[in-house]
């Protein structure tokens, strides 16, 4: 037993300093401060951002170098490096892919923690064999990867579901401007000035994209590339090919808001659909036969008794 507390000591040290580690990264540094007025500077077409600091520093600090090995394997056997890069930058998350990486690895690590703790303490009162103790360690230290990825992939749906959201709104506003006489340059500066939200957030990196000398059609389809929003999508093809052609946009935009607005009544028309039969489920399975039960039973009372 002594083994084992020592054990558990180390585990609520190791605890312990990943929460004041947590704690102090609360405290905005003048990076962290400073960082959002220069992301939109070194932002690139290909969508990459610059590193922010990390959520964990000192425990990634610690951890990373270490274990570059396993970030390595992880690049192999799982999603490559583009492939999380992209992930997050659908996500708008901040981070770098080594970042993102060091916190996967954090979220393992936590896992195989929580695992030994349950397997000493399954041990000490069960007695319960090695193989399935090892067993559950490692299906923790899995859980704490695949949550990880888990969170990001949620992330990236409701990022996804606001610039949905956002997408008729903005296309509305960017009309109203152009209608007004502007250039659709000037009229997008002056909507990522005046809006906010993820979509406005795309729209600024895009703008600096193309103060880099980017031309504009070719900011709009790395835009639409960055997500997997269908709508945003036709939207920014749309523009992009009428700005080529030099066609009028105030039409398109109005045209380009209606149709995103009638999918979206589609899909929520759809939605309801889906809820529909989901809510049949609990009524066939739970009420129907308490209701049943209430029918039936006192008359099979009645029976027996001889009524």
């Amino acid at each position: 037993m002594t083994g084992v507390a020592w054990f558990i000591g180390a585990l609520v040290a190791a605890g312990g300093a990943f929460l004041v580690d947590w704690w102090r990264s609360r405290v905005p540094s003048l990076e962290s401060r400073i960082a959002p007025g220069l992301r939109l500077l070194a932002s690139s077409p290909d969508g990459t951002r610059p590193a922010t600091p990390a959520r964990y520093p000192r425990m990634q600090r610690w951890v990373g170098p270490r274990f570059t090995w396993l970030l390595r394997v992880a690049d192999r056997v799982g999603s490559g490096s583009s492939d999380v890069a992209h992930r997050l930058r659908r996500a708008g998350s901040p981070l770098a892919v080594e970042q993102y990486r060091a916190e996967q690895l954090v979220w393992g690590l936590a896992g195989i923690s929580v695992g030994l703790a349950l397997s000493f303490a399954l041990r000490a009162s069960r007695g319960s064999s090695i193989v399935a103790l090892v067993a559950l360690v490692a299906a923790s230290g899995c859980a704490g990867l695949v949550g990880r990825e888990y969170v990001l992939g949620r992330a990236i749906a409701r990022r996804e579901a606001r610039i949905l959201a956002e997408l008729p709104t903005l296309a509305e506003m960017l009309a109203l401007c152009v209608n007004a006489g502007e250039g659709i340059s000037s009229a997008i500066e002056r909507l990522t000035r005046i809006a906010s939200g993820a979509l406005a957030d795309e729209f600024r990196a895009m703008l600096g994209w193309v103060r880099t000398g980017v031309p504009l059609a070719e900011a709009l389809r790395d835009l639409a590339d960055g997500t997997r929003v269908a709508e945003l999508r036709r939207f920014a093809d749309g523009i992009a090919i009428a700005v080529e052609r030099g066609t009028p946009l105030a039409d398109l935009l109005h045209a380009q808001a209606h149709d995103i607005r009638e999918a979206g009544r589609r899909r929520l028309i759809e939605e309801g659909g889906k809820r529909e039969i989901a809510m049949m489920v609990p009524v066939v399975f739970m009420i129907l036969p308490v209701t049943v039960v209430f029918a039936v039973f006192p008359g099979i009372v009645a029976i027996r008794l001889g009524f």
